[in-house]
């Protein structure tokens, strides 16, 4: 099916990137020309970032290393001294790459151990056009020896496609020097996400190269990046003439004695919109539940008949279970309550660790618009997949029959019809207690104003690492629901002004 989803921000597998180029090259671009243009938009991103200096382009025998020699030919031609060492692979090279290696004019040193502290004595800068994501393995050798070499002496890296030895698909690490510019063509790839590979591939550029404009139309991958022109425009709009109810009314289970985690929920929800927020606590708890808000409601539950009550009233349109919750046999049961009926729910936490084992019922009484958010640890609880990020979060969404946010600096965003979403703008400061708990209270506030699911999620995780990020150094948690609105005016001044369906 079409992608309601821009095609700019589609994340395409290493796989489908060759797709991509082969669709180019059936559509009457040669691959010779896709070449030239790939070399000659890193050198025009080397020259924008770095004064003139020495560099050496380091070229490996692939499609890679074409794209090495025509940037080194075109550095040249701007002024800058050029060194270029080959690493000869054992087959003749493909046509395009040996046109590539016979306009650059010229001397080429054969990458070798041995030459390794003479190619680096005069470099100032390095290319990696050794391997990109064509590596199928560990990186060795003399291009690890050298890479490695260069990156202890501080000498700057450029990388072309992705660092040799940042696996594509994934974003690990087979031996990868860091980058600080990494040069891609068309899309990204999941590996320039994913960690360590992000932060390997250091800034990143994604050059026009001329790959057909159709090209995701037709691939059809399933994967984003995240970012708001996935789902700015499917935010909630408060009409002047609506009222609280249409905006929904969202229930979190409180927990006891820790009371500090629901309350961080019930004021990120209330902030990003939803029209009533109450805690449903135990009736110990009331008095400090009570004592600490204002605008959130508070209902005590003293005998289980309340609870029953709770879920049995049909405006409550959203519940949130797991923050603070206890992990037992009753927040289980509560977990499984709240997931038959039929309404949208979120769990996390307490939630998540208390379902361990129950994996097939979880599935089972899933019967509305539901969100787990697990971090590593409560994922591994329920969930036992092996595989890379994409691929654990993947399943897990399929057998919980669930939204999955695996949260992290590099979250993952799954839906069980294979609509996936990689976040990358959670700052570092993320990682503080509550932070989660926050996030939590967003996803919900999101669906009981009926945003779909996936979509809540996916917008839930880019709004907190922007708050975050707009707070800086010192970030505790109790401080990102304050920010959220400040976030949200921006969107809706940025969809007014791009002309977008506003918020």
């Amino acid at each position: 099916m079409t992608s309601i989803f821009p095609s700019s921000t589609a994340v395409l597998t290493v796989d489908e990137t060759r797709r991509a180029d082969r669709l180019a090259i059936e559509g009457g671009t040669p691959g010779a020309v896709l070449m030239e243009n790939a070399g000659r938009s890193v050198a025009d991103s080397i020259c924008r970032r770095f004064s003139v200096r020495p560099v050496l382009v380091l070229c490996g025998p692939g499609s890679n290393g074409g794209d090495g020699f025509v940037a080194a030919r075109y550095l040249a031609a701007a002024g800058w001294p050029v060194a270029v060492a080959h690493l000869r692979g054992r087959t003749q090279p493909k046509d395009d790459v040996a046109q590539a290696i016979a306009t650059w004019r010229g001397e080429t040193t054969p990458l070798d151990l041995q030459s390794i502290d003479t190619l680096l004595e005069s470099a100032s800068l390095l290319v990696d056009a050794l391997f990109g994501a064509g590596l199928a393995r560990p990186l060795e050798g003399a291009a690890a020896a050298l890479l490695a070499a260069g990156a202890q002496r501080g000498i700057p890296i450029v990388a072309i496609d992705v660092p040799s030895g940042v696996h594509g698909d994934t974003g690990a690490d087979w031996g990868a020097a860091a980058a600080s510019l990494t040069v891609t063509f068309g899309w990204k790839k999941p590996g320039h996400l994913l960690l360590p590979g992000r932060d390997l591939c250091g800034d990143i550029v994604v050059a026009d190269i001329g790959l057909r404009s159709d090209t995701v139309e037709q691939l059809q991958p399933r994967l984003w990046e995240n970012g708001p022109s996935l789902w700015a425009h499917m935010l909630p709009v408060a009409k002047a003439a609506g009222h609280k109810y249409q905006r929904g009314h969202a229930i979190i289970m409180g927990g006891y004695p820790m009371t500090g985690a629901a309350r961080l929920a019930a004021r990120a929800s209330a902030r990003i919109g939803a029209g009533l927020v109450t805690i449903a606590v135990p009736e110990i708890a009331f008095a400090i539940y009570a004592g600490a808000l204002t605008s959130i409601m508070v209902k005590p539950l003293s005998v289980e008949q309340d609870f029953t009550a709770l879920i049995d009233e049909v405006r409550h349109n959203a519940y949130l279970l797991g923050p603070g919750a206890g992990v037992g046999t009753e927040t289980r049961e509560r977990a499984l309550a709240l997931l038959n009926t039929k309404r949208a729910v979120v769990l996390d936490a307490d939630a998540i660790t208390s379902l361990a084992g129950s994996l097939s019922e979880l599935k089972q009484a899933v019967s509305g618009p539901t969100v787990l958010t697990p971090h590593e640890g409560e994922f591994a609880r329920l969930f036992h997949f092996d595989g890379d990020k994409l691929v654990r979060a993947r399943a897990a969404s399929v057998a919980s029959n669930s939204v999955l946010v695996l949260k992290g600096s590099d979250t993952v965003i799954a839906s069980p019809d294979g609509r996936t979403i990689i976040n990358s703008n959670a700052p570092p400061s993320l990682a503080t207690a509550g932070s989660g708990d926050v996030l939590s209270g967003l996803v919900l506030g999101l669906l009981s104003q009926g945003v779909e699911s996936f979509v809540a999620a996916a917008a839930a995780v880019w709004i907190h690492g922007e708050a975050a990020a707009r707070f800086g150094v010192g970030l505790m948690a109790e401080d990102l629901p304050d920010i959220v609105p400040s976030v949200l005016t921006a969107l809706r001044t940025t969809a007014k002004s791009d002309g977008r369906a506003h918020l």
